[in-house]
């Protein structure tokens, strides 16, 4: 199962983890791992490329592990490219099951 969690700071994005692999097909042809995969390595990317957001992203493969936060509160673009992670995530979650997909929100 792939675990991410949203981490809100009085309710600001402070940053995310994400961990685990879905489970939900062999390696390779894990449509869920993918599409996953892809709504977090794109929102990073975005965030980095659109938006000149900051950020400390640390990841290890093996274990499916991405782990980003802000360092500052980061600005309206960043905020609308998290907010569609989280609904895509969501909708990912919605159509597949929390057998594979496990989506927190949290204040820290």
């Amino acid at each position: 199962m792939t675990k991410i969690v949203i981490k809100k700071t009085n309710g600001r994005y402070s940053g995310f983890t994400c961990s685990g692999h879905a489970g939900y097909a062999q390696s390779g042809s894990d449509i869920v791992c993918a599409a996953v995969s892809i709504l977090v390595i794109n929102t990073i990317n975005a965030m980095e490329i659109f938006a000149a957001e900051e950020m400390e992203v640390s990841s290890q493969e093996e274990g499916g592990i991405i782990d980003v936060k802000f360092p500052f509160p980061i600005g309206e673009k960043a905020i609308l490219l998290m907010d569609t992670m989280v609904l895509g995530l969501q909708s990912i979650g919605q159509q597949y099951g929390k057998k594979y997909l496990r989506l927190k929100i949290e204040e820290v």
